[in-house]
């Protein structure tokens, strides 16, 4: 039973769930930003393409959320690009930025040397040259959002809203929808607007009322602290 609920989440990786909307959203970027990135140029995308009406994928999605931290990072496109091109090409990875831990000094992009092969964990893997080798003193990971796998060797959870905030992206929870303790946001934002306080809400769901109110935000919903059953927008 374990083994088939295993094959469904891992299934649901490549397929089709996340309007490009939402997508631009969680990586606080614009529709049009993610569709200049799936456009070819140079023989390479910065992501992944797909069909202008089909929904992203998961892994689609990760991808995107990565490139958009590391241009927040300043890294440029040209230099993004040419990191999935090689990585794609090197290691047989057609979603490379959602497979592999990265860091950046906003310059070049670098990867952990230690997920290829055995290795000093200082070690990095310089991609936007070639797989130069690059040691790593300084440097400290600017994508902590993104929180890797190492036995799936894929992105599993997503803090889309922040290392800080408690909510999640995961595609073995709430099918994938951004989530708080298991609760899907827009389940506890309908709640919320159905006229439901932010104490019966948690209570129903027996978690805090910060977790609550997290997932209010996160639904771009602003309690008044003043009037907590008041809906703002």
């Amino acid at each position: 039973m374990a083994t088939a609920h295993s094959e469904l989440w891992r299934k649901r990786l490549n397929v089709p769930a996340y309007r490009i909307m939402e997508a631009a959203r969680y990586a606080r970027t614009s529709n049009q930003t993610i569709r200049n990135w799936e456009k070819i140029r140079g023989n390479s995308s910065v992501v992944t393409g797909r069909d202008d009406r089909e929904a992203l994928s998961y892994l689609q999605l990760i991808e995107v959320g990565v490139v958009a931290a590391m241009r927040q990072s300043g890294v440029k496109l040209d230099t993004i690009r040419d990191a999935r091109k090689y990585l794609s090409a090197e290691f047989n990875s057609p979603f490379p930025f959602a497979q592999y831990r990265f860091k950046t000094d906003g310059k070049t992009l670098f990867m952990d040397y230690d997920q290829i092969v055995e290795a000093d964990k200082d070690k990095l893997l310089n991609v936007t040259e070639q797989g130069q080798l690059a040691w790593n003193q300084i440097l400290s990971g600017l994508l902590q959002e993104f929180e890797y796998d190492t036995q799936i060797g894929t992105v599993l959870r997503w803090r889309v809203a922040g290392v800080d905030s408690p909510v999640l992206i995961d595609p073995r929870i709430a099918f994938g929808s951004p989530h708080v303790s298991g609760i899907p946001t827009w389940v506890l934002r309908d709640r919320w607007k159905s006229g439901e306080g932010i104490g019966d809400i948690a209570d129903d769901y027996d978690i805090s009322n910060d977790l609550v109110t997290a997932a209010l935000r996160f639904e771009r919903i602003e309690v008044d602290p003043d009037r907590p059953h008041k809906w703002i927008h």
